[in-house]
Formats: structure tokens, sequence, C-alpha cells
């Protein structure tokens, strides 16, 4: 808890001078409560009992001010922590944001989604609570409680001792519900996170519930992980309820104690009638804390989880930080792997990639061709430092790229993923995402090379035409087309296209693959392709196999070979001859 508190000052920082002024408002807040019991008390024992009538306006006056000033300021300083609540919870939120484009694939492939939006939503909202609620009530009634300590101290000590005496039950019912209520607090997190995993895998994926008809099991998936988050939230529930009421039962002892022992001392006449008038009005001030208690270590509780959730993520490393290291202004594209083996780090003894060895010059195309797991879209991810090698080295124009800067590395390569993805945005604002400040008449130049400018042009808004989440209502070779438009954008020093064509069909291919000769000799280009037709015109072409080349050469060398590649040719093409003439 001490960790979590020292953490949030650090956030509170900026704020501090607001924060005093509001803490400070707090506490006199909380002293003026004294005000109104007391001039009850005096209204019993001097108009009342001793007919001082003029005395009764103005404490009456007295009392309506006392009043309206403590709700005025009251709610000057709830709106004065709840707005440093959210500057709070805004730049929490930011340093969540920029993490997480600092870390890397490894971490998001390990990482579910429902965490990190469980991080962002829900723990950073308990963090505002806590800030903006829990502590100030907290403040509140540390200071009613103490003050009505000392003011009823200062009436009859007495019945204040006969008091103090409840209060020692309350506390250790409150930390016995504290040591539960922590864990209990956790798990509800955890389980949150789990249930925001199935309700985002969902959405996501609707298309292929609906496609095998699979409503039925997503539901009772979704209500195994729905069931698990409200029985955690019950058994919070039943840690407080099996405490709570203890320490309720104790606090109303107090009510008890005040009317029984302070009606005998009035009958004694060792205190008098407006005293315990008064000290009736105070006992709330000792009432209230204590009932409030279990709540106050729920929160707390619940901030401390939260906090050691947000905490966790703010410290993680990412594999390949972002240094200053060298800055290259323009990359020739020159690429060598030099006994590259790479293994992922949760199964580090499996090598995907083993003794990868090969060198492209400038201005070259290197096609990548293998079965599915054979290692060729983690091959061309070590380019772009996306992972790095576990053992050799990647070289760009004779520099290990683990020595230059990261970003500026990233900022020379496009990378046109298999998996597509598009925001919800335009579509020029999706070309142009790499690039943002080019001119549009670029935007359309690389959307006629992709082969998109045709059906952008059919739509309604052309290139101002706003796309749905992940490029709803396009076909899969349109989306294709828009990211290879994208890609080509940034005029890179290096291409890398991993099966950008595979949703389109062969003659769209054909037309994509004269766009991009055009461009050719401009940037070193790696194809990834199923097709042969994708990668039969590059300069080199490398076959892997269960993450080793097995084959390596131009296209025609590879046929006169006879091998894996000659299969592969034969299989897609259909035509025995190595020296028959091409019909593609």
């Amino acid at each position: 808890m001490k960790s979590s508190i020292k953490w949030v000052k650090s956030y509170l920082k900026p704020y501090r001078f607001g924060w005093f002024w509001a803490s400070l408002l707090t506490v006199i807040i909380a002293l003026t409560n004294v005000i109104t019991p007391y001039i009850g008390g005096t209204i019993v024992d001097q108009v009342i009992l001793n007919n001082r009538t003029d005395w009764l306006l103005p404490l009456l006056g007295l009392m309506i001010a006392v009043t309206i000033t403590r709700m005025t300021l009251r709610y000057i300083y709830q709106i004065q922590f709840e707005q440093i609540s959210q500057n709070v919870l805004f730049k929490i939120r930011e340093d969540l944001y920029v993490k997480l484009q600092e870390l890397d694939f490894t971490f998001f492939n390990t990482t579910r989604v429902g965490d990190i939006m469980a991080r962002m939503t829900g723990d950073t909202d308990a963090v505002r609570h806590a800030v903006a609620w829990a502590y100030y009530n907290i403040l509140d009634h540390a200071v009613l409680f103490i003050s009505a300590l000392i003011f009823l101290g200062a009436i009859e000590w007495r019945l204040t001792l006969a008091l103090l005496v409840v209060t020692p039950f309350i506390a250790v019912f409150t930390v016995l519900l504290s040591r539960h209520a922590g864990q209990a607090f956790y798990q509800i997190r955890e389980s949150f996170s789990r249930l925001n995993t199935v309700v985002e895998e969902h959405i996501g994926g609707n298309k292929v519930v609906r496609a095998f008809v699979r409503e039925d099991f997503e539901i009772e998936k979704f209500n195994r992980f729905n069931e698990d988050f409200r029985q955690r939230n019950l058994d919070s529930a039943a840690i407080s309820a099996k405490y709570l009421p203890i320490i309720e039962v104790f606090a109303g002892f107090l009510s008890i104690i005040t009317v029984g022992l302070g009606g005998l001392f009035v009958i004694n006449e060792s205190m008098s009638l407006g005293d315990l008038v008064t000290f009736n009005g105070l006992i709330w001030m000792l009432n209230v804390p204590m009932r409030s208690l279990g709540n106050h270590v729920n929160d707390l509780q619940n901030f401390d989880a939260s906090t050691q959730k947000i905490r966790q993520m703010l410290a993680v490393k990412p594999q390949i930080p972002i240094e200053q290291r060298i800055e290259v202004p323009r990359l020739q594209g020159d690429i060598t792997f030099e006994n590259v083996s790479f293994a992922f780090s949760d199964e580090p003894e499996v090598d995907v990639l083993h003794d990868i060895n090969f060198s492209i010059k400038a201005g070259e195309t290197l096609g990548v061709l293998g079965e599915t797991g054979s290692g060729k879209s983690t091959l061309v991810n070590l380019i772009s430092r996306f992972f790095d090698p576990t053992a050799g080295r990647v070289l760009i124009d004779g520099i290990d790229i683990k020595e230059m800067n990261v970003l500026n590395l990233r900022q020379q390569i496009a990378v046109v993923m298999q998996d597509v993805f598009l925001f919800s945005d335009t579509i020029k604002h999706n070309i142009m995402y790499g690039a943002p400040r080019v001119p549009f008449q670029r935007v359309q130049k690389v959307a006629q090379v992709a082969d998109a400018s045709q059906f952008i042009e059919r739509m309604p808004d052309q290139y101002d035409t706003y796309l749905g989440e992940r490029g709803s209502g396009l076909s899969g070779g349109q989306k294709q087309r828009l990211s290879l438009a994208r890609g080509l954008i940034k005029d890179p020093a290096i291409l890398i296209l991993d099966d950008t064509t595979s949703a389109v069909d062969m003659e769209t291919e054909v037309k994509i693959q004269e766009g991009l000769r055009q461009t050719s000799g401009q940037q070193t280009t790696v194809i990834i392709a199923n097709r042969i037709s994708s990668v039969k015109n590059a300069d080199k072409i490398i076959i892997l196999s269960k993450g080793r080349i097995v084959e390596r050469g131009t296209h025609q060398g590879l046929l006169e070979k006879g091998g894996l590649y000659y299969q592969i040719y034969q299989e897609q093409l259909g035509q025995a001859e190595v020296g028959e003439e091409d019909g593609i």
C-alpha cells in the first residue's frame, strides 16, 4: 500500500498546491461540524431552560450561515479534487498508451487484449476514484473523529472515555476485513481482465461465430467467465457481509452508551441537558467514521490492487528498447543475414529459423517461398527489428541493425503485412498513415500502382470515403491493395511484402506486379508469397522449410535443379517441362 501511495504521489506533484488547498478546506469544513451541535445545545440551555428568547434568532441565523458556508466550501473542494483526479487519470492513461507504443511484438504476443483494456479502463478509474473520492472522505472522517473526541472530552470526559471502550473492537474487525478484502479485490481485477478478453474476441470474430453457427457455444463461454466475475464479486461481498455488520453493531453501541450513560449524568445533574443535546448531536462524528471504516478499507484495497496492475505494465521493459543509436540519413538497402537463428522467448529450445545466410544488393528483389510455419514472416520481422536474432547478425548497408536507432531504421522500411489492418478513417488517411504530409497526387499515384484507384473512384466519396472498423465493407483483396498503397507511399529504402496479393485474383496480381516493376530499382524489395507467380521475376529466390534455407537461386535456375521449387511450380502451373514457356 505504501508503494502504491508513493507512486500516485508522483502524479499528484504538478497539482500539489491545489491538492493542499483542497485538503485544507476539507479539514476546515470537518472542524466546523462541531459548531451546529454546540449551537443546538446552547439553544436548549439558554433559550429554552433559561428563557433567553432574544438569543433564538441570532443563534438560528448563525446556524444557517454556518451550514450554507459549509455546503459552499464543500462543493468547492469536491470540484477541486475531481479536477485533479481527472488530470491524474489523463496522465496515467497517457503513460500507459505511450508504454504500449514502446513495447514490442513479444509483449503483445503474450499479453491478452482484455488485460490491456482492463488496465486502461477499470484499473485507472479505480485510481481516479481513490484520488477524487476516497482520499477526501478518509481525511474528512479522520478529522471528524479526532475533533469529536477532543470536543466531547471537553464536555464530559467520562462519557467520552466510555465511548472509546468500543472503538478498539471496531479497529480489530476492520483490520481483519482489510486482510481478506485485499486478495479478493485482486482476484476481481483478474477476472475482469479475462471477461474483457472474451468479449473482445467475440466482437473481433463475430463473422466466424456466425459462419460456424457457434452462437450458443460463445454464449455459454461468456456465461462461464461472467459467472466467475460475479462469483468473485460475491466472494468480496461475503467478506464484507461477514465483518461489516459486526462493525456496524459496535458503531451502534456509541448511540446507546450516549443516551444511557448521558441520561444518567443529566439525572444526577453532573451534566446539563444542553450538553447532552450537544453530545448527542456530535456522536455522529464518531459513528459515521466508524461505520465507513470498512468501505474505506475496501476502497484502499481496490486502489492498491489496481495500482499494482498498472505499475506492472508500466514496468515492462521492451526487449528491443528505443535507444539513441546510429542514425542513417538514407539507407541504400543492402541486406545481409549472417548465421541467423531465432527462437521465441516462451520456447527458447525451438528454433523458428536456423543458420540463415543470404545477402541481396540495394535495389534487388528477394522472393521467399515456403510452407506454412516455415519461418517466412519471422524472417522479414527480423529485418524491421520487430525481433532480434537469438544468434547471428542482420546487417543493412554493412551495419548491424542492433547498432542503429530502431525508429530511424523502421522509418526507412515499409512492411505490408499479411494480416491487413485498416483504421476507422477515410481511405485517403489510411493510405497516408505512414506519410501524413505527402501531396494528394502521391496518394493517387500509389493507389494506381497497387491497382486500388479503380474501386476507390467508384465509391461515393472516393478517397474521402470513411471506412468502418478494420475496413469493414471492403473485400479481402481491396484491403490488401490499400495496405500495399500505404506501404508504397513511404518511398522506403526497403519494401517488405508479406503475402500481399494472396486475396486478389491472378489478373489483379499481374497489374500489381507491373506497377511494382515500374518502381523497381528505387528500393530493395522482399516478397513473401505462396504463389510462384509473385516471385518468379525476383533477382533471388530462397525456399524455406522448417526454418532452414533448402534452396536458393533464380526462377529459371531453380526450375533446372528439379527440386522443391520445381515441385511447387508443377503443382501450381501444371507444367512438367523445365524449359517450357511460362503462361503467367
